[in-house]
């Protein structure tokens, strides 16, 4: 579904390397998360596998195309939803949607069918005829959700797609994205989210610096799960951080015990003691 071998990008202006030798590979019907702190390079990595960025080294392929050498048809099989809406917001919510749907070449009789679908299922038909900038933040998330979705992408990408989310909103969000990957599609999507990443995805992938570091399974493997939070803070150089702050926060309810029962006593005790 989705090929990447040794990816490399350079940003030219300061020689930064973002990503480096970066090799993932995405099964048919999984939902795959790609962990990292802010300025690992998920979001390079993302916007270098959706041809947003060009990328100095290595190879991407989308359903076995080669997105360098035959982009067209490497997107056409891809919907992407990413961390800013990037979206025409003097548009409506229905005008947007069907200009995306001409870019994919989708027919008036699918697009028609699949944005019903889509509305009832995000709860957004009361407003998918008013301009996309009296959105609020999670309504602009689910038209480019809607938006990415239209032509029926094998891989659906989405970078840090919970972000700002209400809960209703998020919980809309996962069902559609068990469900794309129920029909034997695949899901990769970046966050900073460990529990949710533990309880949707097959799959995780942490970055860090620009490198991948770890990639190992979730589904039906608990001990993976139970181990996600320390593997990550370990390799993002935070654990000794975490224990501290675990620490700290024990050593407050030990002693917050002592205070209740302060809290629970007589006051006359107070005064007691105050005239002796």
């Amino acid at each position: 579904m989705l090929k990447i071998e040794h990816l490399k990008k350079v940003y030219p202006k300061s020689d930064r390397v973002a990503v480096d030798d970066i090799s993932i590979e995405l099964r048919p019907g999984e939902i795959f998360g790609f962990l990292g702190q802010n300025g690992a390079g998920k979001s390079t990595t993302i916007k270098c596998l959706t041809g947003i960025l060009p990328y100095d080294e290595g190879t991407i392929e989308v359903c076995g195309y080669d997105l360098a050498k035959e982009p067209i048809k490497a997107k056409m099989n891809m919907g992407y939803v990413p961390d800013n809406h990037s979206v025409y917001e003097k548009l409506t919510g229905r005008e947007y949607v069907n200009y995306v749907a001409d870019l994919y070449r989708v027919s008036k009789k699918d697009r028609t069918e699949r944005l019903e679908r889509f509305l009832d299922l995000f709860k957004l038909r009361f407003a998918v005829d008013r301009q996309i900038k009296s959105y609020s933040h999670g309504m602009k998330q689910k038209i480019c959700i809607i938006a990415a979705l239209i032509h029926e992408p094998k891989l659906w990408v989405l970078d840090e797609p919970m972000m700002g989310l209400d809960p209703q909103s998020t919980a809309e969000i996962i069902a559609y994205m068990r469900e794309h990957c129920a029909k034997g599609n695949t899901v990769f999507f970046s966050s900073h989210n460990l529990d949710l990443v533990k309880r949707l995805c097959h799959r995780v992938a942490i970055i860090n610096e620009g490198h991948l570091i770890d990639c190992f399974d979730l589904a039906g493997h608990e001990e993976n799960k139970a181990s996600l939070e320390e593997r990550f803070f370990k390799i993002t150089g935070t654990y000794e951080r975490r224990l501290f702050e675990d620490y700290v926060a024990q050593e407050k309810e030990e002693f917050r015990p002592d205070l209740d029962k302060q809290e629970d006593s007589d006051p006359g005790d107070a005064e007691q003691i105050s005239e002796e």
